[in-house]
C-alpha cells in the first residue's frame, strides 16, 4: 500500500492516554515525537518504579487533570528546539492517524511555551506518510467512521 498524505497539522488519537482527535503539529525536522506533560515524576509503587504525569495543560479543551502512569518507560537524550541536549522520559503508546493505528514513542516535555501540545517527528512518519505543508487535517479522508 502507498503512503498516505497528511498535512502540517493533523487530528490524532492516543487511545491509551484517553485522547481522541486532538491536534498535533507535524515536524519533519524533529526525529522523536513529543507530548506536553506536567507533574512528571518517578515513584516506587508496590516495589515497582512507575512514571507518573499529566498530559496537556489546564485550559486545553482536552485536559482531564488525570494522572497517568507507565511502568514501561525509559530516558532518552534529545536535542530541544534550541539545539541543546537534554534528557527526557520516553513512553511508547498507541497512536491513531489517517485510519492507521500503531505504537509510537513520545518524549515527555514542558511544551507550555509552544503553540502545539503534541509534535509528531520523523520516526512516526517514516515509511508511512508524506507531508503536504499546504494542507491541514488531510488525514480526515482516511479516517474510518465508527
Amino acid at each position: 500500500m502507498g503512503k498516505k498524505t497528511i498535512g502540517r497539522k493533523e487530528k490524532i488519537s492516543l487511545p491509551e492516554l484517553g485522547l481522541k482527535l486532538v491536534w498535533a503539529k507535524i515536524d519533519t525536522g524533529a526525529f522523536t515525537s513529543s507530548l506536553h506533560a506536567e507533574q512528571i515524576r518517578e515513584e516506587n509503587i508496590e516495589g515497582k518504579k512507575v512514571l507518573l504525569f499529566e498530559i496537556l495543560m489546564p485550559g486545553h479543551k482536552d485536559f482531564t487533570g488525570k494522572t497517568l502512569s507507565f511502568e514501561n518507560y525509559r530516558e532518552k537524550k534529545v536535542k530541544n528546539s534550541f539545539g541543546q541536549a537534554e534528557t527526557r522520559f520516553l513512553i511508547v503508546t498507541k497512536i491513531r492517524i489517517a485510519g492507521e493505528t500503531f505504537s509510537a514513542e513520545f518524549t515527555l516535555s514542558d511544551r507550555s511555551s509552544m503553540k502545539n501540545s503534541i509534535l509528531l517527528g520523523r520516526k512516526v512518519l517514516q515509511d508511512r506518510f508524506l507531508v503536504d505543508v499546504n494542507g491541514v487535517n488531510l488525514s480526515k479522508a482516511h479516517r474510518k467512521k465508527k
